[in-house]
C-alpha cells in the first residue's frame, strides 16, 4: 500500500479528496493537515509515502513547506493539488521535485489517473538498480503538466467559478441560475453568467423547461465525460 497524507485546509474538500484516493486501488489516507506546520508534524509521525500538497495554507505558502520536510530528512514524494494557477507557482513546483500538479477544480477520475501514474514511476524505480534508460526516463519525466483551465472572460471569478461548478456538481439532478445563485451565494445574473461558461466551455449543458406562459426557464446539469 501507498500511504498518503492529504494537506488541505477546507475540512469539507479534504473529506472529498480522502473518499478520492482510498478509492484508489493501493492507495490509503493515513491522515490529514490543515496547514503547514500540522504537515510537517504529521509526515514525522506517520511517514506517508504521498503528500497530497494544497498551495494555499492559512500559515505558509505550500511549496514552502518542502524544503522543510527534505531538512529534516523526509524524503515522501509531493503532489500538488491547487487552484493556483500562477505560472512561477509551477516552476516553483517543478524546481521543487513535486511529482505531478493538478489544478483544482477536478474529479475522481483526473485524480485516479495521476495517481495510477506515480504508483507506475515508482514501481520502475523499486528494485536497487534500473533496468535501462527508459526507467530512468520515466523517473525524470515525472512531473507533468497541470490541467488545462478555460480561460474565464474579464470579471470572472476562479474561486465563484469553482463554487458555481461544485453547486452543479452536486445537484441531483439540473440547477436554474436562482437555485444555483441561492446556493453559491450570488446573484442570479452572476450564476447565470457562470453557468453559461461552463456551458460554452462543454462542461455543462442547458435544457429547457417550458412552463404555461413566458419565457422558457435554462436548466443546467454537470457534464458527465
Amino acid at each position: 500500500m501507498i500511504d498518503v497524507l492529504v494537506v488541505e485546509d477546507d475540512f469539507m474538500v479534504a473529506r472529498i479528496h480522502r473518499g478520492f484516493v482510498d478509492g484508489v486501488d493501493g492507495f490509503r489516507v493515513v491522515g490529514t493537515a490543515d496547514c503547514g506546520e500540522q504537515a510537517l508534524t504529521a509526515v514525522a509521525e506517520l511517514q506517508p509515502d504521498l503528500v497530497l500538497l494544497d498551495l494555499y495554507l492559512p500559515d505558509m505558502f505550500g511549496l514552502d513547506v518542502v524544503p522543510r520536510l527534505r531538512t529534516a530528512g523526509h524524503d515522501c514524494d509531493v503532489m500538488v493539488i491547487s487552484a493556483a494557477r500562477e505560472a512561477e507557482a509551477v516552476r516553483a513546483a517543478v524546481r521543487q521535485g513535486v511529482v505531478d500538479y493538478l489544478l483544482k477544480p477536478f474529479d475522481a477520475e483526473d485524480l485516479r489517473e495521476r495517481l495510477a501514474r506515480y504508483r507506475s514511476r515508482r514501481g520502475d524505480l523499486a528494485a536497487g538498480t534500473v533496468r535501462g534508460q527508459a526507467d530512468v526516463d520515466r523517473a525524470l519525466g515525472r512531473v507533468a503538466a497541470p490541467v488545462a483551465a478555460p480561460t474565464l472572460p474579464k470579471g470572472m471569478s476562479v474561486e465563484t467559478s469553482e463554487l458555481v461548478e461544485r453547486a452543479l456538481r452536486a445537484a441531483d439532478g439540473t440547477l436554474s441560475a436562482a437555485e444555483c445563485a441561492t446556493r453559491v451565494g450570488v446573484s442570479r445574473v452572476s450564476a447565470r453568467r457562470y453557468l453559461e461558461h461552463l456551458t460554452v466551455t462543454g462542461r455543462a449543458e442547458v435544457t429547457l423547461r417550458y412552463g404555461q406562459a413566458g419565457r422558457p426557464e435554462r436548466r443546467y446539469h454537470w457534464r458527465v465525460p
